[in-house]
């Protein structure tokens, strides 16, 4: 069977958006779990027994015992996660194991949530959802439901990393003035 041919074992510990599956099945004999939540640890380590790749979540521990668990063919764990926290990438470099993750895919759509969540308690939006809920009469007055405005105000961000630059992106839409705290300085052009 040449390389080009070739189905690889591989463990899925949950279901991905469709487009990231297919695109595994496609190449791969996929062990996937079905269950709700989190795969428990006992099955995650009899499912990679055996398999060449792993595709984790930040739910799952990669360590030691995960390794050791999936044997020696264990060529790559693909954490479907932006950080690393639950692989022990030291031990995936002993091994020869390739640790991946998917940095920066969500940077724009935290600043989007932060975003949100700024108007949101602004304009305060959750309050007026559950008063206009609630279908007691009432009638409007200059005070009634009078939030803070949003533009041309100051944002101060703490930690000014990608989703710290990108909120501040969007401040700047609203004339907002950002005021910004980390630990390293931004590169100068972003300053």
């Amino acid at each position: 069977m040449s390389a080009a041919s070739t189905r690889w074992p591989v463990l899925v510990a949950r279901r991905l958006p469709a487009p990231a599956m297919e695109r595994i099945e496609s190449r791969c004999d996929v062990t996937l779990y079905e269950g709700p939540g989190a795969m428990p640890r006992d099955e995650l380590l009899k499912a990679v027994s055996g398999k060449v790749g792993a595709v984790t979540l930040l739910t799952d521990r990669v360590d030691d015992e995960f390794l050791d668990a999936a044997g020696p063919q264990l060529v790559i764990v693909a954490n479907y996660a932006v950080g690393f926290d639950n692989i022990d990438v030291p031990a995936c470099s002993r091994r020869g194991v390739l640790a991946s993750n998917t940095p920066d895919v969500l940077t724009e759509t935290t600043a989007d949530l932060a975003w949100s969540l700024i108007m949101a308690a602004a304009r305060r939006i959750a309050e007026g959802d559950r008063f206009l809920r609630r279908r007691e009469g009432w009638i409007w007055g200059p005070m009634m439901m009078l939030g803070q405005d949003v533009h041309h105000k100051i944002l101060g961000i703490v930690g000014f990393g990608r989703i710290g630059q990108a909120l501040a992106r969007r401040a700047k839409g609203f004339g907002m003035t950002v005021i910004y705290h980390d630990v390293y300085p931004p590169p100068a052009e972003v300053e």
